[in-house]
C-alpha cells in the first residue's frame, strides 16, 4: 500500500510536468539549461527566505501562540515576494542572454523566443518548487505508519499532490505572463501574478479543509492558462488548426 501511495502522489503530482519536460524540453540543450538556471533561481529565492524566517524563529518567543502564526504569515508573504524578485532578475539575466545570441548569431535570429524562454523558465520554478513541497511527503509515503490512523484526514497525501501539481502549472503559467509583462512594461500583468501567488499560498492556510484550497486554486490555474495561452500569441482559429492536425494524424507546422 505504501508504494501505491507513493507512485500514485508522485505521479499526480508530477506526471504533467514531467510530459510537459519530455515533449517540449528534453530535445533542446539550451532549453534543458535556462530550466536548470530557472529551477536555481526559485532555489536562491528559498535560501534568503529560509534565512529569514530563521533568525525571525530564534528572535521571537516560541510560546507566543499568536506572535508565531504572525510570523508564519509573515513567511509566506515574503517568500512569495522573493520569489517574483527572483523571477523578474532571471528575466532580466535571460534578456541579456538573448542580446547576446543576437549579436553572435549570423542571420541575426535568436534561437530560442522570449516566450519559449519564459515557458522553460515558469516550468524549472515549478519542478524545483513541487520537488522542495513533495519531497518530505513521499519519503513519509514509503512508511511505516497509516495516514489517519489517530483520527486525521487519510486524503492528506493525495491533496497535497494535488496542491502540488496546481503550483507546479501555475509557475508554469506565471512564468509566461510574468514575461510577457516585463516584455511590454504591461505591469500590471506582473502585479497579477504577484497577486495571485500570494492568493493561492494563502489558500492553503484552509487546510485541513481540503476543498477550501484545491477548488480556488484549480480555479485560478485555469484563468492563468488561458491568460498564458493568449499572451503567448494563441486564438481560438490556432487552437482549432491544431486539434484539426491531432485529428488528422498530420504535425501541426511550427508556430501554429
Amino acid at each position: 500500500m505504501t508504494l501505491a501511495v507513493f507512485f500514485g502522489c508522485a505521479f499526480i503530482a508530477f506526471g504533467p510536468a514531467l510530459a510537459l519536460f519530455l515533449l517540449t524540453v528534453v530535445a533542446e540543450p539550451l532549453r534543458i539549461i535556462i530550466l536548470i538556471a530557472g529551477a536555481f533561481f526559485w532555489l536562491a529565492s528559498l535560501l534568503f527566505s529560509s534565512l529569514v524566517w530563521f533568525i525571525a524563529a530564534k528572535a521571537s518567543d516560541p510560546s507566543n501562540e499568536a506572535l508565531q502564526r504572525g510570523l508564519l504569515i509573515f513567511g509566506v508573504i515574503f517568500s512569495v515576494l522573493l520569489q517574483e524578485a527572483f523571477r523578474f532578475l532571471y528575466y532580466k539575466l535571460l534578456r541579456k542572454a538573448i542580446e547576446g545570441l543576437l549579436a553572435l548569431s549570423e542571420d541575426g535570429c535568436s534561437p530560442i523566443s522570449i516566450q519559449q524562454m519564459a515557458y522553460v523558465a515558469g516550468l524549472g520554478f515549478g519542478l524545483m518548487s513541487g520537488a522542495f513541497s513533495m519531497i518530505n511527503l513521499l519519503a513519509d509515503a514509503l512508511g511505516p505508519g497509516t495516514v489517519g490512523i489517530h483520527g486525521d484526514s487519510q486524503l492528506y497525501f493525495l491533496t497535497s499532490a494535488f496542491m502540488t501539481l496546481v503550483l507546479v502549472l501555475l509557475h508554469t503559467f506565471w512564468g509566461i505572463i510574468f514575461f510577457h509583462g516585463c516584455e511590454t512594461k504591461q505591469w500590471w500583468e506582473v502585479g497579477a501574478v504577484v497577486l495571485t501567488h500570494l492568493i493561492v499560498s494563502g489558500l492553503t492556510f484552509w487546510n485541513p479543509i481540503y476543498l477550501g484550497s484545491l477548488l480556488p486554486a484549480y480555479l485560478l490555474m485555469a484563468g492563468a492558462a488561458v491568460w498564458a495561452f493568449l499572451v503567448s500569441g494563441g486564438s481560438k482559429e490556432n487552437l482549432r488548426h491544431f486539434l484539426l492536425c491531432l485529428r488528422s494524424g498530420t504535425p501541426p507546422p511550427p508556430g501554429s
